[in-house]
């Protein structure tokens, strides 16, 4: 394919990076692909230790999409083997070991919810049990000679843990060295991942020349900033969207930021042009209110599409600012004369994903019947013949409730 000019490429990758090691090396190798027309091998690693992705993993899975589009080879790498090590990267502690059998289900709905973003024709699907799981113990042997000791305890999350007295295992020392040894098998050229993977990025590049290949160049995303403005985005702080949601949730929940985080969402999450950035930079510090209202927009037509997205924001508009019960609101009936706890009806809602988080929902005071906060845990519904309410959980769920 005929590749844009290198300085139009660099414009679309640097977009949102936070670094690049080294940036001259890449340019290199954006020359001699178009000079070649050969598309370059850009390389990102995925440990399926959980079913569900936020749109924090979006950010790094939207940078290998547009290197996708820009003509280059887009690898996914599916951790199977290496999740079975699991990543020490901003741990600080031991991460427990999952099974074969929680692995292989978390890969296929990791790999469902990525190609929402890939272009699945044109990705390269791997697992890099092919390879590692492959090596005997003299390999591994081999392999650990690449580095030192004192090299790894230089990775800040093992520094931290060592001066701490915190157990550090040796098969975590495996993991930057498995990482590297993925991009030797598939020669890349590019490697991906966020600011927390520099250390295993950098022992991919090192084990390359020791190999006799040409280094990959590192580029490395932020860490999306969550919901709450402080901390990154993650299930652990509660502060995430995930990006199968609901379309009403994920607007709701995208109008919940606080305001100096619209732009670098724009930057980072939506498939806005590299030229109209600085316009939306522009609105968010003067009108951050309705550029907040078109993140949302922008981000829940990603997922699910544009009428979808509409109808998302005339339920907020609804909800929200014209206080009602929406049209679509489901009517849930129990027989007259049961008790049925509130957990339950919360449950049969679908509005929660457990118990423990209506649990928490009431203890923040987030839902209500009538209007009127429910606070302790144990409630429960004695269901008579003219029994009816509103039921509302959280900002954007209500239904109604009555007996049959």
């Amino acid at each position: 394919m005929a590749f844009l000019p290198v300085e139009e490429q660099l414009d679309v990758i640097k977009r949102g990076t936070v670094e690049i090691v080294p940036e001259e090396e890449l340019v290199e190798k954006l020359k001699e692909s178009k000079k070649e027309d050969r598309p370059l091998k850009i390389k990102l690693g995925c440990d399926p230790t959980r079913p569900d992705l936020h749109l924090g993993h979006s950010v790094i899975l939207r940078k290998l999409r547009q290197f996708q589009d820009l003509g280059h080879e887009a690898i996914l790498i599916i951790g199977d083997f290496t999740a079975l090590i699991g990543d020490p990267t901003g741990r600080n502690q031991t991460r427990p070991a999952l099974s074969r059998e929680e692995i292989e289900e978390n890969a296929s709905t990791y790999l469902d919810q990525a190609t929402q973003i890939l272009d699945e024709s044109k990705t390269t699907i791997v697992y890099n049990s092919e390879w590692l799981g492959t090596m005997g113990f003299e390999d591994v042997i081999k392999l650990s000679s690449k580095l030192t000791v004192a090299q790894m305890i230089e990775r800040d999350d093992f520094s931290k843990r060592y001066e701490n007295n915190e157990p550090i295992s040796l098969h975590e020392f495996l993991y930057p060295l498995a990482q590297g040894q993925d991009s030797v098998h598939l020669q890349s050229d590019v490697e991906l991942g966020g600011t927390d993977q520099k250390f295993n990025l950098l022992v991919g590049r090192a084990l390359q020349k020791d190999d006799g290949q040409e280094p990959q160049a590192a580029l490395m995303m932020p860490l999306l900033v969550g919901t709450d403005g402080s901390k990154k985005m993650s299930k652990s702080y509660d502060n995430y969207i995930g990006i199968t949601e609901g379309p009403n949730d994920m607007y709701g929940k995208v109008l919940s930021i606080p305001d100096d985080l619209i732009y670098s969402w724009f930057e980072l999450l939506s498939d806005v042009s590299v030229d109209e950035l600085p316009k939306y930079k522009k609105k968010a510090r003067e009108d951050p209110r309705n550029t907040k209202h078109e993140l949302a927009l922008v981000i829940t037509r990603m997922y699910h599409g544009e009428e979808k997205a509409t109808e998302a924001r005339e339920h907020f508009e609804q909800t929200i600012i014209g206080n009602e019960i929406p049209d679509d609101a489901p009517t849930l009936t129990y027989e007259t004369d049961t008790e049925v706890r509130l957990l339950d009806i919360v449950s049969d809602a679908g509005f929660t994903s457990s118990n423990g988080e209506t649990k928490r929902l009431i203890q923040q005071g987030g839902i209500s019947i009538d209007d009127e906060k429910i606070s302790d845990k144990g409630y429960s519904v004695t269901f008579k013949a003219d029994t009816e309410f509103t039921l509302k959980v959280g900002k954007r769920n209500y239904a109604i409730v009555k007996s049959k």
